[in-house]
């Protein structure tokens, strides 16, 4: 044992390097041995869509629509992942990603779908979500700690985490704001740096922290392969639908009347247009081809 070093009365030293010794194996990244087979995917686990959503069944009761639309988005980009390296069809055409946003009310399962499909799958899962994230430089979650959540999830693999899961709740609260004369960091600048992220591209991502500094490693990860769900309640895009449905209408017998949609759930009619007059910017619309509705709870 070390004896103790001497210094001024009552302050004592702490040794750096043994602070940092701490973290190092939260903060090391898993590496494969030369010639170690990747078997990142069990193809076993990769069920057909029929097959997903009846196991989808056995955890989740009704949304039967939702289940259906999941399943066959999972099974497409998990059938492009295994393809290999080409993510090309049998006619050559390349195949993109399909990533998804669920639109619902609070409670209506959104979480509880991804989390099961995760199980199912046997494949890394972050949930995380986008109220805390704000763009570099601001205090708050870096767009890169959504990644980062993946590789903790992932055990620090990073082959393992660039064919995972990130489901980001909250995605409405990302809106642009119309009210704000200044620089909107929690809203559309965000949107704007989920762009290449969603697309799939290589960023650097801080291992075992959320915010990029001297002190956290870096490694990089490919985002190309890996699925981003994005759910949200969107409150007051029911308001924006129906605006759209009622724009025009008429008198006299067989006419089409103002409140005709009142007693309707609305969210089943939402379009892509709808979504962007509620602050969405269009280039982040058209990284999610994927969009689906779940129904509310009932009574």
């Amino acid at each position: 044992q070390a004896p103790p070093r001497k210094g001024i009365a009552n302050i004592g030293f702490i040794n750096l390097a043994d602070l940092q010794s701490g973290f190092s194996r939260r903060q090391q990244v898993k590496k494969r041995k030369p010639g170690e087979k990747k078997v990142l995917i069990d193809p076993e686990k990769v069920l057909p869509p029929h097959k997903l959503k009846a196991k989808l069944d056995e955890y989740v009761v009704g949304q039967e629509k939702a289940k259906k639309i999941i399943s066959v988005a999972v099974y497409n980009h998990y059938k492009r992942v295994m393809a290999g390296e080409s993510l090309k069809d049998a006619d050559g055409v390349e195949i993109e990603k399909s990533n998804v946003l669920m639109i619902g009310p609070t409670g209506s399962g959104k979480t509880h779908i991804v989390r099961t499909l995760a199980k199912l799958l046997d494949v890394p899962l972050a949930i995380t979500d986008a109220t805390s994230l704000t763009e570099a430089g601001y205090i708050g979650d870096d767009i890169e700690s959504v990644v980062s959540k993946l590789l903790t999830a992932a055990d620090n693999d990073v082959d393992k985490a660039e064919v995972g899961i990130i489901f980001i709740d909250e995605i409405d609260k990302i809106a642009k704001k119309n009210s704000t004369r200044g620089r909107d960091v929690s809203g559309e600048s965000v949107q704007q740096g989920l762009l290449k992220m969603l697309e799939g591209s290589e960023i650097e991502v801080p291992v075992g922290a959320t915010s990029k500094n001297a002190m956290v490693p870096l490694t990089t990860i490919n985002t190309r392969n890996i699925l981003f769900i994005c759910g949200g309640a969107f409150p007051d895009l029911t308001d924006i639908i129906k605006e759209r449905l009622t724009e025009t209408s008429s008198i006299g017998f067989n006419a089409m009347l103002k409140d005709r949609y009142n007693e309707d759930y609305l969210l089943d009619k939402v379009e892509t247009e709808d979504l962007r007059k509620f602050g969405m910017i269009p280039e982040f619309i058209g990284r999610l081809p994927v969009v689906f509705t779940l129904s509310p709870m009932s009574d």
